[in-house]
């Protein structure tokens, strides 16, 4: 009779069993799982790309405003009423087109009575040599000497009147020239601020018209003397290896960028004392006049080349102190590093210190990456946009969506 147990007394001896060897269970689980318990073990799958060191462009983008190549406000150096306006508002002169006409009958009197006076000084002035002539011819003989040094100064008298009588004549020539205003440059000749008939006076201040010329352009910015300073000290010092030139571009208001390349023109000599900068003119080929002055836009300055690490921006995250940092891939586990950049280059930031050459960089499989995670690398390529893939092709499977600036700011 006490070898025979009921069914119910079975049941309950093994729950007490159960409550008194809890380990004895949880063992006997694990052992029934053990496919499990690898999974909970295996290394976590990145993407990683291998570091490589390269020369950088150096650049930095500054703020400027166009300013016209040539500018010049046409005014009367004559008075009297506007005859004719001979150009197109809008168009292009040249150089010696004849802009305005004022009317130029008194000038051409004026000319005309020049000349006259000048053929009277002529006569007078061959009247006094004849006379000359034949007193030194008779001296001795009715003409003394005294009569002859008259001569000779009457001669000079007249020479003098001739002189006299050219430069009248000469400056009424350009009186009568200069009623018709001529532009000094190649240009383009805005509205005229008179019409036919008003009365103008030489050298007046108000301008008759404008003529611009807009091609070539120039490009007025404005630099930090500061970065002017540490550049050139980074040329020195070998940091930074000199270009064969300073490359200029342009980018217009719109984020165009526009064709062709600037050149230096004027470097900077003198700082402000309230900004702290100085300004650099540059000089663009215009000949689409796609700039007009007054405009203002973007130049990007390229001074040489720097060697660094271009580190993807979308395997980077920044810390709660504002560091940059991003993982690599060391002894089977992501290490967090600190990054010290340069600005950014094609949505990379220039690396200078944190990284070396050689070395993997996490850049996919980031989402909740803890510092000192066993991963297990896989090479993968980033394609211009910003997209990972492996680098055998096959299918992207680093347990989430390809890593963004967004989805790196663990900081572990």
């Amino acid at each position: 009779m006490a070898s025979s147990r009921t069914p119910r007394t079975v049941r309950v001896l093994a729950a007490a069993l159960a409550l008194t060897f809890p380990q004895a269970e949880l063992m006997h689980a694990q052992d029934a799982s053990p496919d499990t318990a690898q999974a909970a073990s295996a290394a976590r799958e990145v993407g990683v790309i291998t570091l490589e060191a390269s020369d950088v462009p150096y650049s930095v983008t500054l703020p400027g405003r166009s300013t016209a190549f040539e500018e010049v406000a046409i005014r009367p150096r004559v008075s009297g009423v506007i005859s004719e306006i001979l150009y197109e508002p809008g168009s292009d002169v040249k150089k010696g087109d004849v802009l305005f006409r004022i009317d130029g009958d008194t000038y051409q009197a004026d000319v005309d009575a020049s000349a006259a006076e000048v053929a009277g000084a002529e006569a007078a002035l061959r009247s006094a040599e004849t006379t000359l002539s034949r007193y030194e011819k008779l001296v001795g003989t009715g003409v003394t000497a005294a009569d002859v040094d008259t001569a000779e100064v009457d001669v000079m008298q007249a020479k003098a009147t001739l002189s006299a009588a050219q430069a009248a004549l000469e400056l009424a020539k350009l009186d009568l020239e200069r009623t018709e205003i001529i532009s000094p440059i190649d240009g383009i000749a805005v509205l005229p601020e008179v019409s036919v008939g008003d009365l103008v006076t030489a050298n007046q201040d108000d301008a008759l018209t404008t003529v611009t010329r807009i091609d070539p352009i120039y490009v007025d910015v404005q630099e930090s003397i500061t970065r002017v300073q540490q550049t050139r000290e980074r040329l020195d010092q070998g940091s930074l290896n000199r270009g064969e030139r300073i490359e200029a571009e342009l980018e217009l208001e719109t984020g165009t960028k526009f064709e062709g390349q600037g050149t230096f023109v004027s470097p900077p000599v003198s700082v402000s004392t309230t900004t702290g900068t100085s300004v650099v003119r540059l000089r663009f080929d215009n000949p689409r006049r796609g700039i007009l002055p007054g405009q203002f836009l973007r130049v990007k300055l390229t001074f040489g080349t720097t060697t660094s690490i271009l580190v993807p921006q979308g395997a980077t995250s920044r810390a709660s102190d504002g560091a940059l940092t991003a993982f690599v891939y060391t002894d089977g586990k992501a290490e967090k590093r600190s990054l010290t950049s340069q600005g950014t280059y094609n949505n990379a930031w220039i690396v200078t210190e944190g990284v070396e050459a050689g070395e993997q960089l996490i850049v996919d499989g980031l989402r909740n990456l803890q510092s000192g995670a066993e991963v297990s690398p896989v090479d993968v390529v980033i394609s211009e946009t910003g997209v990972v893939t492996r680098a055998d092709g096959t299918p992207d499977s680093f347990g989430g969506a390809p890593s963004s600036g967004a989805e790196t700011g663990n900081e572990g």
